[in-house]
């Protein structure tokens, strides 16, 4: 990650009940304008704000939830649409994991505050708001818009329930981790992965052990399983480390 990566975050919480409710209204056939308005009727009195800073802030996460799922960039859409049909299949425990690759392939900068917090859980069991600060500023810039915008990614990881409270204000602990027992998900992950990263290739062993994804325990998926997507192509690196990457579109 680098300071190039947009930040997309600076007014208010992604609520995890939104995104499910964007995917409802996708599944279900509606248009791009239906499903913002009902975005808009959905979030009219529930951000704060008056009465103009609460309309700018509506507009803002109907921006966000319609990003991640509905008006997604080109390179997104195929793995939308392989996320829809997991969250049709999976039960509703599992959604989590679709919703939190979704919004690191749309969002790069969630990635990156999630890496650096995913980076910190491996080093010690609490991490501070402080740390998770200075990291993200040291990777992305020594901008206030960065901090604030960071604080608020990790208040959404809280609100999602993949950080606890540590004990003292500012601090928090991993919660349980999610075991990821299904393999399309796990390889679906690895390429949302790849695609936050905009990177074209990394070892998989780096891949399902990324601290950006530091909520999951993700099995480590064999050839076959990687080459069961058509949008990722497996290879031998040396002796014994496999590769993936994303296939030319």
């Amino acid at each position: 990650m680098n300071g190039k990566v947009q930040i997309g975050f600076s007014s208010q919480r992604l609520q995890l009940e939104w995104l499910e409710f964007t995917v409802d209204l996708l599944l279900l056939g509606r248009t791009n304008e239906e499903i913002k308005r009902s975005l808009e009727d959905l979030l009219q009195g529930k951000l704060s704000g008056g009465p103009k800073s609460g309309r700018g802030s509506r507009e803002k996460m109907v921006s966000i939830l319609m990003k991640t799922w509905v008006t997604v960039p080109g390179k997104l859409k195929p793995l939308r649409d392989d996320g829809l049909k997991l969250l049709r299949q999976l039960p509703a425990n599992a959604h989590l994991a679709v919703q939190w690759g979704m919004v690191m392939a749309a969002y790069p900068f969630w990635a990156a505050v999630a890496e650096v917090v995913g980076r910190l859980l491996k080093l010690q069991d609490t991490v501070t708001t402080a740390q998770i600060r200075r990291r993200v500023q040291e990777q992305l810039g020594e901008r206030e818009s960065v901090a604030r915008a960071g604080r608020l990614v990790v208040n959404c990881f809280a609100h999602w329930g993949v950080l606890a409270e540590g004990g003292r204000k500012g601090a928090y602990q991993t919660s349980s981790q999610r075991t990821i027992t299904h393999m399309e998900l796990a390889v679906w992950l690895i390429e949302a992965s790849l695609l936050a990263r905009v990177a074209t290739s990394a070892p998989v062993r780096d891949l399902v052990q990324s601290p950006a994804l530091f909520p999951f325990l993700i099995p480590t998926p064999q050839i076959r399983d990687l080459e069961s997507s058509i949008r990722l192509q497996s290879y031998r690196h040396g002796l014994d480390e496999d590769m993936v990457m994303l296939r030319d579109q």
